[in-house]
């Protein structure tokens, strides 16, 4: 009688051991990893729920020191596709190491780059021969982002229509966005902004605006350049200096302060991209 008791007891627990595993297994998704934050929200509109989106590089992390651990890296072979912006130099080091370069997808094909030497040996990112590789702040370019992910996830997954449903849903959220900032630009009354890192290009030059950077060449600026921008700041009545979160405010403290102006922190890196845009247009425009 008790062998047959423990039988069944062991028969009960291995049944629901393989129904566990087996739930586990159901509601264990695919991934899909992306470099940066701002990418994340593009890809989550597309395909909603059907995948885990992993950042690459998480929030505070360097993404020029940032090394996966073995296990991330055998996701990231493991992972269906992997979105980049495709002009950060760690893309370049750490994705030519996946296995499958098909599932690799650099979304700025399509996008005009603008040259620079945008060097960020200290702060993170790092341009790819000397292009800059902010375009994720314009709307515009990241209509042509969107695009190309679209592209890619309907290329790996033909049978999803809903996907170009939602993909078009986006589609009329980045046009809404692109409508809004083009009407803050075209109403600021301001010349130009100032900024410490040059990391508002695209949206200058996709909107008309003008941006003067205090960082050359990704270098302090001399102190030169420094007086020169003090007095012109003066004479336009700039009233704020623009500076990244990964940047010590102490970096424009003192010219804002000499300007008369504010120092204002933007986070050009945050998740939001959507809000995030209309934010810093308003800021750079009010």
């Amino acid at each position: 009688m008790k062998k047959t008791l423990y039988l069944f007891i062991y028969i009960a627990l291995c049944i629901c051991f393989t129904s566990c595993i087996e739930t586990k297994k159901e509601v264990e998704k695919e991934r899909i990893y992306v470099s940066i934050a701002p990418i994340k929200p593009l890809v989550e509109a597309i395909v909603g729920d059907d995948f885990d989106i992993e950042i690459l590089v998480p929030a505070g992390a360097s993404p020029e020191t940032f090394e996966p651990t073995a296990k991330q890296f055998v996701d990231l072979n493991k992972s269906n596709l992997i979105f980049g912006i495709g002009l950060l130099d760690f893309e370049q080091e750490l994705l030519k190491r996946i296995h499958n370069q098909n599932k690799v997808i650099n979304l700025s094909h399509g996008i005009t780059t603008i040259s620079g030497s945008c060097s960020h040996t200290h702060h993170g990112e790092h341009c790819h021969h000397g292009v800059d590789p902010h375009i994720w702040c314009s709307p515009k370019s990241l209509s042509i982002m969107a695009n190309n992910m679209h592209n890619a996830i309907v290329a790996a997954m033909p049978d999803s229509i809903q996907y170009t449903n939602r993909y078009n849903a986006l589609n009329k959220q980045l046009t809404s966005l692109d409508i809004a900032v083009e009407q803050l630009c075209n109403n600021s009354p301001h010349p130009y902004f100032i900024i410490y890192h040059p990391a508002l290009t695209y949206l200058a030059r996709d909107y008309g605006l003008k941006q003067v950077a205090i960082e050359n060449e990704g270098k302090e600026a001399s102190a030169k350049r420094i007086a020169q921008i003090i007095d012109a700041a003066r004479r336009d009545g700039i009233k704020s200096v623009f500076y990244q979160s990964e940047f010590p405010e102490s970096s424009v403290t003192v010219i804002a302060e000499d300007i008369g102006a504010e120092a204002v922190e933007i986070n050009p890196l945050a998740e939001d991209i959507f809000t995030n845009i209309l934010n810093i247009t308003t800021l750079i425009t009010e």
